[in-house]
């Protein structure tokens, strides 16, 4: 089996739903789409208060190159277009819809008749249709898909990778869509291959997911230019560099893009959104979330339409355990503490976590040892301790010179360091001085 070779590390994988189904959510009674639901611009309303809408319906058009529409996944009237909080805390425009009583969401795909077959669209149609539909990268870092598959003038795309790692503990999401729809991941594949005029694709996955492994080789059984690569068990495995590395061997140079190193990476769960929305005509209106933690009564993985309130998923796992310390959203090692449970689910987000007040405490940090586990750990080949100190002392230009700009922020360099520093936190404040520069 094969891995990237630079840094790394092994948590626990508590992978506590592997084994759920997905079930699907009901439609909310009033459905709150955020506008900023992708990397780079806002979409920008089309719609006004008292407008009717219907299930799939654009509302928001697209406000930028680098921007996705928004759908709604409900029928109903639009309430108001207001400012309300996003998970965190932070304060974004979202367009409020009250459901119709007698809607349901359109969000299973086997029920929709086929519009498209593979062979009769062009790779044009393909991009023009994954841009209209607002589908963004799935695994979390939601760049519109659009973008990544116009291919840059003078380069080439000589290998698709799929993202099947889910290397951050406790999610599921993605294991469970390989379970149960691997054809719809195996068809997103071909039409990003056809559309980015590419030979060959690889679908890489951890070894810990045995049946999506055996589910993914049975639907490529017959495709001999998609392969399925078992890969080690690594975090942060799903970041794109490592991915590529760990699956072709490529190197992507420092700096530099997938596409660079001639891949592309997609996640399973955009692969297979591209199929729904080539295929079926469906826009990108729900996804999987995994609901989970270790005290939560009944974690699971649902298939929730975008805009639904974030505490109906928390109920429908068991409601909030009282000892509770932290609600995160997506997995520990990348997530963001959410603040505002009332918020609604975005394109973005992929778990919910639970976590018990004993392990969502930091420790009180203390002096560096110098003992160099960050720098072992560091997939990027970074010097953490010396990024921290930089950032604790303001020197910006240097901290730029040290590379942290090429952080993943996977949180590695804190995990492992005994003495408990915010090594990642001020990086991250490194990133954000050195975009001012």
């Amino acid at each position: 089996m094969k891995t990237f070779h630079k840094g790394g590390i092994h948590p626990n994988p508590d992978k506590l739903t592997a084994d759920i189904p997905t079930m699907p959510v009901a439609a909310p009674s009033v459905c709150r789409l955020m506008l900023s639901q992708a990397i780079g611009a806002p979409a920008k309303p089309l719609v006004k208060p008292g407008d009717s809408v219907t299930a799939g319906q654009m509302v928001a058009e697209a406000g930028g190159f680098v921007s996705a529409p928004v759908h709604t996944p409900v029928s109903g009237t639009v309430k108001k277009i207001e400012s309300i909080r996003n998970p965190q805390g932070m304060w974004q425009d979202a367009i409020i819809i009250e459901t119709a009583t007698d809607a349901q969401p359109d969000i299973q795909p086997e029920k929709q008749s086929q519009c498209h077959t593979i062979e009769e669209v062009t790779p044009k149609e393909i991009i023009d249709i994954v841009g209209r539909a607002g589908i963004v990268g799935l695994g979390g870092a939601t760049f519109p898909t659009r973008v990544k598959l116009s291919v840059p003038a003078g380069k080439k795309a000589e290998v698709i990778v799929i993202n099947g790692a889910e290397c951050e503990p406790y999610l599921t999401c993605d294991d469970r869509l390989m379970q149960e729809h691997p054809d719809a991941i195996v068809n997103g594949t071909l039409l990003i291959m056809k559309a980015t005029d590419c030979p060959r694709a690889i679908i890489g996955i951890e070894e810990n997911k045995p049946l999506a492994i055996e589910a993914m080789r049975h639907a490529v059984r017959d495709i001999p230019s998609i392969t399925v690569e078992v890969l080690v068990k690594k975090y942060p495995q799903g970041s794109e560099k490592q991915l590529i590395e760990a699956t072709t061997g490529r190197v992507v140079p420092a700096g530099g893009l997938p596409i660079d190193a001639g891949a592309i990476v997609d996640n399973v769960a955009t692969a297979a959104a591209i199929a729904d929305a080539v295929l079926f005509n469906l826009p990108l209106t729900s996804r999987i979330v995994t609901v989970t933690g270790p005290t939560l009564k009944k974690p699971g993985n649902f298939l929730v339409p975008l805009g639904t309130p974030i505490n109906t998923l928390i109920e429908l796992a068991g409601g909030l355990p009282e000892d509770t310390g932290k609600v995160i959203g997506g997995g520990p090692m990348m997530g963001r503490a959410m603040c505002d449970l009332d918020a609604p689910t975005t394109k973005g987000l992929s778990g919910v976590l639970i976590l018990p007040r004993d392990m969502s405490m930091r420790a009180q940090a203390g002096p560096c040892i110098r003992c160099a586990r960050c720098v072992s750990v560091c997939p990027m080949g970074l010097e953490p301790y010396l990024l921290m100190t930089l950032g604790e002392l303001g020197r910006w230009e240097e901290a730029k010179a040290r590379g942290a700009a090429n952080c993943l922020e996977c949180g590695c360099c804190s995990y492992t360091c005994p003495a408990s520093r915010p090594l990642l936190d001020y990086i991250r404040l490194d990133k954000m001085e050195i975009r001012k520069l």
